[in-house]
């Protein structure tokens, strides 16, 4: 059975959704920070860390995280500062 939504390996960074990470006060200035973009065919690529291990067995009913994805997180400054860049459709 295939899964209705793929992520497409091919496509390409367009911009980046809110503020950098360095504007935001949530990262030094090295490459290790996390981020918010949207890519070249419309989906979103979150940089975050990587907490599957820790949260992945306190998800809520209803709420898996497939063999080949990661639960993630993000600072909430980070999404709030995105969201004027969020299409509403």
């Amino acid at each position: 059975m295939t899964r209705p939504w793929e992520a497409d390996p091919a496509t390409a960074f367009k911009r980046r959704l809110g503020k950098s990470p360095q504007d935001l006060g949530v990262t030094t200035d090295n490459s290790d920070c996390p981020d918010i973009w949207e890519l070249e065919n419309g989906d979103i690529a979150v940089v975050g860390r990587d907490l599957t291990a820790s949260l992945g067995d306190r998800l809520p009913p209803g709420v898996s995280v497939g063999a080949d994805e990661r639960l993630v997180v993000i600072p909430r400054s980070m999404l709030i500062a995105a969201k004027p860049d969020i299409p509403t459709v």
